[in-house]
This record gives C-alpha cells, sequence and structure tokens, in this order.
C-alpha cells in the first residue's frame, strides 16, 4: 500500500498537468475559456482512487502523462518503483516507451536504456540485458555499473571466458583489482575441463588461475587433486604445502588428502611433524582431530585421550569434546558411561544443524563450502567458522 501511495503522489500533480498542458495544445486558438478545465481522463483517475481502485488510478494517471523534458524523471522514478515491487512487465513497457522517443538527450536514453538493462535483469531475460549493457559500456555514464552487470550476467551463464573479458576491462576503467575474481573464473573453466577429462587443459586453466593471483588456494586444491587422481602424489603434496602460504584459513579443507599423499608416499613421519607444526601456528580443531586419529591408530586409544585432554586444555572446543566422549565411552564404568552419555547427547545437540563455514562480508552461513557465497556472490569470502563451535 506504501509503494501504491508513492506513486499515486508521484503521479497526481504532473498527470494533471499532462492532461492539462495537451487539452491546451489541441484547443482551438479562438476558442474562449473562463474557467479552469479540469482534464476527463485525470477526473476518471480520481474516481478509480475514491473507490479504493489504486492500481486502475495509477493506471490512468500514467496513460495521461506525456513524455518530454519535463517528465522523463517521473517516468523513470515510476519504473523504478514498478520494479522494486515486483510489476516488471509495467517497468519494461515504460522504459521501453522512454526509448522509443527521439527527443531524448543522450544522458536520459542511457538512463532509460539502464533501468531497461534492471528490468530484463529481474526478469530473468539475460540475453536482452546483455545487448543492454554492452551498449552502455562505451561513452556511457553508466558503463562501470553496466560492466558489473555484465559480469553478473557471464557469471549467471557461466560463459566464465566472457566474464574474464568484462572483468579486465572493469579493472582497466576503475582501477579496480580483480585478479582474485579472475582467478576464480580459471578455476571455474579448470573444474569443467577435469569433468570432461580434458587433464591438460584443465592444467593450462590452472596455471593461469596462479599467474592471475598466486594466493588462489583453490586453484592449489585442484592442482593437487588433479595430480592425485594421475597418481603423482609428490606433485599434489607440493601444491597442497602450498596453501599454507596462501591463506591458512583453508587448511581444514586440505589436511585430509594432504595426509594420503604423505602415506602413499611412505612419510607419515613427516605428516605428523607437519600437523604438529599446524596445530601449534593455527590451532585448528580439524587437524588436531586427524592428527589424534594417527595417534590412535598408532599408539591406541589411550594416548589419543591424552592428546586431545592436552589440547582442549588450551583450546576449547565442543567437536573436540565431542572426540574425546566417544573414546571414553568404552572406556569407563558403567555408572560412569551414563553420565558421559547425557554429555555426549549435549554436544550432539550443539554440532547438530550447526554451519560449519560463514561468509566474512554478508554473514551467510552453512555446512558446504562455496568459493562464492551463496549470499553475496562474492568470491573467496566463506571460510571455516573459528572459535569453540567452530576451528
Amino acid at each position: 500500500m506504501f509503494i501504491e501511495l508513492t506513486l499515486l503522489f508521484l503521479l497526481l500533480p504532473v498527470a494533471f498537468y499532462s492532461g492539462w498542458r495537451a487539452g491546451r495544445k489541441h484547443r482551438p486558438a479562438d476558442t474562449e475559456k473562463t474557467f479552469f478545465e479540469i482534464p476527463p481522463d485525470y477526473l476518471k483517475g480520481l474516481n478509480y482512487l475514491l473507490n479504493e481502485q489504486p492500481d486502475k488510478a495509477i493506471e490512468v494517471f500514467i496513460q495521461m502523462l506525456e513524455v518530454d523534458s519535463e517528465t522523463v524523471e517521473t517516468h523513470l522514478a515510476l519504473g523504478s518503483l514498478f520494479r522494486r515491487r515486483g510489476e516488471v512487465d509495467r517497468a519494461i513497457r515504460i522504459h521501453q516507451n522512454l526509448i522509443a522517443r527521439p527527443t531524448l538527450s543522450q544522458s536520459q536514453r542511457a538512463q532509460a536504456l539502464f533501468e531497461l538493462g534492471e528490468d530484463y535483469m529481474r526478469a530473468g531475460l539475460l540475453d536482452r540485458a546483455e545487448a543492454l549493457f554492452e551498449e552502455l559500456i562505451e561513452a556511457s555514464p553508466h558503463s562501470d555499473v553496466a560492466l558489473r552487470q555484465l559480469i553478473d550476467i557471464y557469471q549467471q551463464e557461466k560463459d566464465w571466458a566472457k566474464a574474464i573479458d568484462m572483468a579486465r576491462l572493469l579493472s582497466m576503467k576503475t582501477g579496480e583489482n580483480m585478479q582474485a575474481t579472475i582467478s576464480q573464473y580459471y578455476c571455474e573453466m579448470a573444474e569443467v575441463a577435469f569433468h570432461q577429462g580434458e587433464s591438460g587443459t584443465g592444467d593450462k586453466w590452472l596455471k593461469r588461475a596462479l599467474v592471475s593471483d598466486r594466493d588462489c588456494v583453490r586453484a592449489s586444491l585442484l592442482e593437487g587433486k588433479n595430480e592425485q587422481r594421475s597418481g603423482n602424489d609428490k606433485a599434489a603434496l607440493k601444491a597442497y604445502l602450498r596453501i599454507e602460504q596462501q591463506d591458512a584459513d583453508y587448511l581444514p579443507e586440505v589436511v585430509t588428502p594432504l595426509i594420503e599423499c604423505y602415506r602413499t608416499l611412505g612419510r607419515m613421519n613427516e605428516a605428523k611433524e607437519y600437523l604438529m607444526h599446524l596445530i601449534k601456528e593455527y590451532g585448528s580443531i580439524t587437524i588436531m582431530l586427524k592428527l589424534a586419529e594417527l595417534v590412535q591408530k598408532e599408539d591406541g586409544d589411550e594416548a589419543a585421550i591424552e592428546f586431545i585432554t592436552e589440547h582442549l586444555r588450551q583450546r576449547p572446543s565442543v567437536r573436540g569434546m565431542d572426540r574425546l566422549i566417544n573414546l571414553n565411552l568404552s572406556h569407563v564404568k558403567d555408572s560412569v558411561r551414563d553420565k558421559l552419555l547425557v554429555l555426549k547427547e549435549v554436544t550432539t545437540q550443539l554440532l547438530i544443524n550447526k554451519p560449519v563455514y560463514k561468509c566474512r562480508s554478508c554473514g551467510f552461513s552453512g555446512k558446504s563450502m562455496h568459493w562464492q557465497c551463496p549470499g553475496c556472490r562474492q568470491w573467496n569470502t566463506v571460510k571455516p567458522i573459528q572459535g569453540v563451535e567452530g576451528e
């Protein structure tokens, strides 16, 4: 209802003026008027308004508006309001009507084209939006925003090559560093190539990803996985070890394949030393629990219990407590076991449905890792959650 009132507030005076002026234009010059004539359509619109039919009133008032230099801004505002209201078809009609007018200035036409492109985006007509934004990137005050919209379109269409071109052009125009984003696009292309069995092509895209952003964790992870699939665990291990220097927040993502490489290469002592280094340096609960598994396999439950307990004294963790309870359940008397089961129920409830990852930009959280945040659509912002209930 608020939007209808806003529209009517905009339309009432402008529609009245447009209707009155149109009447004066078409009235013979020698016709004398002794009273101030109210346009019939205006009265019709008021009648709809009084009968609580605001939509019909708005439609009548819009039809009364002549498009000229004095009403262009009103048309643009109306179209924008309709789009925000979800009435995209109405917004498209208004903006198409504007563009068809030859009297628009260059800046007014550019604004109308941009608004129509926004309408098409909202309607999911990406091909039409693309054509309009492409027109606007050349010598237009909207060129930067148009480029961002084109990037968004190509991301939705998964046309990563075009997304790279637009990102580079945006960087040239604005000076904004787009290299980390471009690196993600190359990673997307690499994943497609690997999925299609084109390992060589995938390797090429990963090299370009690391040239664009040498700190691209995703490129190192993909490189490591591909080398592992090819049986080249030494090269895979080298790629995984690179991640500590690129962004240590992502170390929990690499610990499992890292251990697999060390095991295949027969270098498990090095694996344990490296994991101990990571725990001391970064305190990751995921890494600690992986090392506890290794301790358990080699030295038994008691050693693993002691290892986890010592770590929890320094860095409390719900996940660590949950694992510690599990290890103790089979080594205590029934009376103690019953009490531990109560604690186990508590830790289970604390962990159930708890998100594991969180976007550092918008706060989106979930249990799955996303290189592009589903909430704000930023790249490289979703990371493992830290703290007692996280890492």
